[in-house]
C-alpha cells in the first residue's frame, strides 16, 4: 500500500473524517489504528474522545497538549465532556451508566462540536478542512444519527468479534425461541439453535453475558443490544475489525442484511505492516489509559523461551478478592513463570495488594522466584516475545486478535459481554486454545495452565496458533482480504466525502 495524497483538485477538499470510539480503551485502541490508516491514505482524521480520557492519556505521556497525542500528521484529537463525575468507576461495573450519559448529557454538546466543524470553509487554520465524513463507534447510534441530521454521512465500528455482533442481531429469534432468557434448572451445556451458521458448536453458556444475565425479554441490555445493531443496518456502511477467513460464516450472515460490510483487521497488524513495507516510525505517543510498566520486557528478556504464561483481564473487568487468590495460587503451584497484570481498579472495593500478607508464605515465595506483578503491559509487544508461551485471558477481542497475530496459544477465562463467544471460537472452532468460562477454582486453574503450557494438548494448539497467525499476517498485505477491503473501504468514504461537498 502506498501512502496516498489529497485529490490534487484544489476545488475538491480533501476527506476529513470524525472518528468517534465508545469511550473505554479497548474501543479506542482500534480505532486509532483505523485513525492511522486512513491518514497513510490520505484523509484528515479527528479522533474526538472524552475529556476524562483524554486527561488521562496526557498525563501519561507528560504532554499538556491534546494535538500531538498521538503524533501523527493529519491526526487530531479533540474531546468533549462525558457529563459524569470525575470518580465515576468507567469500568465494566459502570458503561451502562457512561452510555446513558453520552446518549443524554453529552449528545447536544456532540452535535453542536460537529456543527461548528462542519461550517468551516475549505481549509481552516490549523490546516484541517471541513467534516465530511464520520465513523461512529456502533453502540452510540444516537452520534451517528446527529451526525446525519446536520447532513454529515456516517459509518458504523462495531469493534467487537462479528460472532457476537451477528447473536446480538439475532436477538430477537432467541427470545422467540424461548433459549433467551434462561429458565432456572436448564442445561447451560445445551445447544442453541436459533443462530443460523452456528448450530454446531454455540452452547447455552457461549452466548454473550447479556444473553446469560437476562431474567425477562425487556432486559434494559438485551434490548439496548438488540437496538444498536439494528440500527447498524441503517448506516452508510459498518466496519468491522475482523477478516474474511477467521469468522466466515458470521460474516456471510451479517451481510445479507448489511451488505456494505468491511472486514478489515486485524487493524493493529495492518498498521504495522504498513510502517514496516514503508519505513514510517512508530508514533511515539502511548494511547494507553493506564501508564504501562516497561520493566517487565526486562523480565521477560530473562526468561527461557516459551517458560511464561502471560495473564491480563483486560483493561475494565473487575473480579473479587476470592477470584484473585484462587488464579494467584493455581499459578503458583503450576510451576509456570508468569507475567500478570494486576490493574489497581481490579478488585472491588480494595487494593489488590491488601491480599499479599494473606497469603501462605510458600505461595508468596513461589511469586517472587517465578512471577513478575505489574499494573499494564505494552500488550502487543509482549506478545510478540519469545518467552511467552501461553496466554491466559479474558478473551476480548483486541486481546485475542494480539494473541493471534502473535501466534500464541490462550487459555480463556472471559467475564462479559462478546467474551464468552470469543471463548468458544478459540477452544471450539480455532483449536488456539482452551476455554475455561464458568470456572473459578486454583485446582481447575492449576490443571489447565500446565495443560495450555506442556505436552500434547499444548504442542497441538501451539502448531494450531502458529498456522492461524500466518494466514492472518498474510490478509493484510497486498492481495489479501484485509488489504482488499480497505482499499473498498477508502474508495466508499471518498465518494461519500464528494457527495456531501457537491
Amino acid at each position: 500500500m502506498e501512502t496516498q495524497t489529497p485529490d490534487s483538485d484544489s476545488s475538491v477538499p480533501p476527506p476529513h473524517v470524525l472518528i468517534f470510539p465508545f469511550p473505554i480503551q479497548g474501543h479506542m485502541n482500534c480505532m486509532l489504528y483505523l485513525s492511522e490508516m486512513l491518514v497513510y491514505s490520505g484523509f484528515h482524521i479527528t479522533l474526538l474522545l472524552t475529556d476524562h480520557n483524554l486527561s488521562l492519556l496526557r498525563n501519561n505521556n507528560n504532554n499538556s497538549h491534546p494535538s500531538s497525542l498521538p503524533n501523527i500528521p493529519r491526526l487530531r484529537v479533540l474531546s468533549i465532556s462525558d457529563c459524569l463525575p470525575a470518580d465515576h468507576p468507567r469500568n465494566l461495573d459502570g458503561w451502562v451508566e457512561l452510555l446513558d450519559s453520552l446518549k443524554t448529557n453529552a449528545y447536544p454538546l456532540y452535535k453542536s462540536l460537529l456543527l461548528d466543524l462542519c461550517k468551516m470553509d475549505d481549509v481552516g487554520a490549523d490546516g484541517f478542512p471541513a467534516v465530511t465524513c464520520v465513523i461512529a463507534d456502533g453502540i452510540l447510534p444516537f452520534m451517528i444519527d446527529a451526525s446525519e441530521e446536520v447532513g454529515v454521512p456516517a459509518i458504523a465500528f462495531r469493534t467487537a468479534s462479528a460472532s457476537s455482533l451477528w447473536i446480538y442481531y439475532c436477538i430477537p429469534q432467541l427470545i422467540q425461541s424461548g433459549e433467551v432468557p434462561f429458565r432456572d434448572g436448564e442445561d447451560w451445556d445445551e445447544p442453541i439453535n436459533s443462530i443460523p451458521g452456528m448450530e454446531s458448536f454455540l452452547r447455552r453458556r457461549d452466548l454473550p453475558s447479556p444473553c446469560r444475565l437476562a431474567k425477562n425479554p425487556e432486559d434494559k441490555v438485551l434490548q439496548l443490544l438488540t437496538t444498536c445493531t439494528a440500527h447498524s443496518e441503517r448506516t452508510r456502511g459498518l466496519i468491522l475489525n475482523t477478516l474474511e477467513t477467521l469468522e466466515s460464516i458470521s460474516l456471510e450472515q451479517i451481510r445479507a442484511h448489511m451488505p456494505t460490510t468491511y472486514a478489515i483487521g486485524p487493524l493493529h497488524e495492518m498498521v504495522r505492516a504498513y510502517r514496516s513495507q514503508n519505513n514510517v516510525c512508530a508514533h511515539d505517543k502511548s494511547v494507553s489509559l493506564w501508564h504501562q510498566d516497561c520493566t517487565c520486557m526486562t523480565w521477560l528478556d530473562q526468561q527461557p523461551h516459551r517458560s511464561v504464561i502471560y495473564v491480563s483481564y483486560g483493561s475494565v473487568a473487575v473480579m473479587t478478592r476470592e477470584s484473585l487468590i484462587e488464579f494467584w495460587i493455581a499459578l503458583v503451584n503450576s510451576g509456570e513463570h508468569f507475567l500478570w497484570v494486576v490493574r489497581s481498579d481490579l478488585l472491588r472495593g480494595e487494593e489488590w495488594t491488601n491480599i499479599w500478607d494473606s497469603l501462605s508464605l510458600e505461595v508468596r515465595k513461589g511469586t517472587e522466584e517465578r512471577g513478575c506483578i505489574v499494573s499494564w503491559v505494552p500488550q502487543v509487544e509482549v506478545l510478540a516475545h519469545p518467552a511467552v508461551g501461553c496466554f491466559l485471558t479474558h478473551s476480548g477481542w483486541n486481546s485475542t486478535l494480539e494473541s493471534i497475530v502473535g501466534g500464541v496459544p490462550m487459555l480463556c477465562w472471559p467475564f462479559a459481554v462478546d467474551q464468552q463467544i470469543n471463548s468458544r471460537l478459540v477452544g471450539e472452532v480455532w483449536r488456539i486454545g482452551l476455554d475455561m468460562k464458568d470456572v473459578c477454582d486454583e485446582t481447575t486453574i492449576e490443571k489447565m495452565v500446565r495443560a495450555a503450557m506442556n505436552g500434547e494438548t499444548a504442542s497441538e494448539i501451539r502448531k494450531n496458533a502458529h498456522d492461524l497467525a500466518k494466514m492472518v499476517k498474510n490478509s493484510v498485505v497486498e492481495g489479501g482480504s484485509t488489504f482488499e477491503n480497505f482499499q473498498r473501504l477508502i474508495e466508499h468514504i471518498k465518494s461519500l466525502c464528494k457527495r456531501n461537498v457537491e
